[in-house]
């Protein structure tokens, strides 16, 4: 198994920065792929940015966060960033780390909210 714990989240004004951090434990030599997803009250995750673990270090954003949001890795650790420069109050979500393995189920944190004041 794949264990992730996110960290970092928090109050901020709009405009403003924050970095989230995701480190993965356990079997980390399996992962392929790891990113980021938020959700809303009573909505559902949607995706947010990813980044391929092995074989490059290829970026995926959703349209909502291009230009203001970079995603990015230090495999030593190994952990995962979301550097959120820019943000806006319906940034306010909470914010969801997920890695991507190979013959283990896919993992995900207990999530870390950000909220964006206006």
């Amino acid at each position: 198994q794949v264990q992730v714990v996110e960290s970092g989240g928090g109050l901020v004004q709009a405009g403003g920065s924050q970095r989230l951090s995701c480190a993965a434990s356990g079997r980390t030599f399996s992962i392929y792929a790891m990113g980021w997803f938020r959700q809303y009250p009573g909505k559902e995750r949607e995706f947010v940015a990813t980044i391929r673990w092995s074989g490059g270090s290829s970026t995926s954003y959703a349209d909502s966060v291009k230009g203001r949001f970079t995603i990015s890795r230090d495999n030593a650790k190994p952990t995962v960033f979301l550097q959120m420069n820019s943000l806006k109050p319906e940034d306010t979500a909470v914010y969801y780390c997920v890695a991507n393995s190979y013959g283990v189920p896919t993992s995900w944190g207990q999530g870390t909210q950000v909220t964006v004041s206006s």
